[in-house]
């Protein structure tokens, strides 16, 4: 059976995700640009085959309508703006991702980032590059209070991540997990409620935003020169709104990992106060593994049980 690969990247660290899917007995089609592929790159590639890994490519209807063999999508990451689920549920096309891999690889970014934007890593690193034996004063993570909005897999883990530091833990999450807040001793309340109160406000929702979770009027409520951070999709935070509140004092920094616009190009490229990476949460070495690993054995295991496998489709 003839599957096909999109995402440009896979098996570049180990070549188990791609041997573990021959040995199962597939014909692999590799995505031969090197890059995201386009829509009509997409429906060529895919003309012949009933599955594929998938990167970040558009499988929407324009493309699905095309592909009348295709059985499963298992994307290789978690968001699924790319894909268009309700046309895959009319078409009979399973769609699964991989949620687990990217845990802690965005934990562990988010805490580097705050660091880095506490203790004004960047700045130090920039001036030290030019010549400069510049000092600049940081703050600690130590005592802060932080809040914490969206509790899922990626918010526990970070939370897991901060307790080392005796930081206070505030979260909000319609979800409410009464036996993890004991566990670390953490306090739920409403936006409105947990945004005035705390020191650093990080961000891990799943899904895709139809508006602005902070927009002026929240970014108001915030202590003035609270921390915001946002790791989880470009969208939950008006960017145009952080960049005047950067600029005024108003937010004493900000961290964000991912943009509304990617590649993004902004104006929070010119605020000194704020640190950006270009949506690495999931480049570590270990989550691509695992993201790859897992994509295989949905495939593998979706053929395996006559293309009927059990669990949901993505939300």
């Amino acid at each position: 059976m003839k599957i096909a690969v999109t995402t440009s990247t896979f098996a570049k660290e180990t070549p188990e995700p791609l041997e573990m899917l021959r040995a199962a007995g597939f014909e692999v089609v590799l995505n031969p640009h090197g890059r995201k592929l386009t829509r009509d790159e997409t429906v060529a590639l895919l003309g012949e085959v009933e599955a594929v890994v998938a990167g970040t490519e558009a499988l929407d209807r324009a493309v699905l309508e095309k592909l009348p063999q295709l059985k499963l999508i298992a994307r290789v990451g978690t968001g699924m703006e790319n894909v268009d689920l309700a046309c895959a549920a009319e078409r009979g096309i399973r769609v699964g991702n991989t949620p687990d891999g990217p845990t802690w690889a965005v934990a562990e970014l988010a805490l580097a980032g705050l660091l880095a934007l506490l203790r004004r890593v960047p700045q130090a690193d920039a001036a030290l590059r030019r010549g400069e034996w510049a000092k600049p004063m940081g703050r600690l993570l130590h005592g802060r209070r932080v809040g914490v909005i969206g509790l899922g897999r990626i918010g526990k883990a970070w939370v897991r991540l901060l307790r080392p530091f005796e930081v206070n833990l505030l979260a909000v999450d319609p979800q409410r997990d009464p036996a993890f807040a004991r566990e670390v001793h953490l306090e739920y309340g409403t936006l409105a409620e947990v945004l005035p109160r705390c020191d650093i406000v990080s961000m891990h929702l799943s899904g895709a935003p139809n508006a602005p979770m902070i927009g002026r009027a929240e970014i108001e409520m915030m202590k003035h020169g609270a921390l915001l951070m946002n790791l989880a999709r470009g969208g939950w935070v008006d960017e145009a709104a952080l960049a005047e509140a950067l600029r005024s004092g108003q937010l004493g920094g900000a961290y964000l990992d991912v943009f509304e616009q990617e590649p993004y190009a902004g104006p929070l490229r010119d605020v000194p106060n704020v640190v950006l990476t270009p949506h690495i949460g999931s480049y570590a070495v270990e989550c691509r593994i695992q993201m790859e690993l897992d994509a295989a054995r949905q495939v593998i295991d979706f053929f395996s049980h006559g293309g009927r496998p059990s669990g949901e489709q993505p939300t």
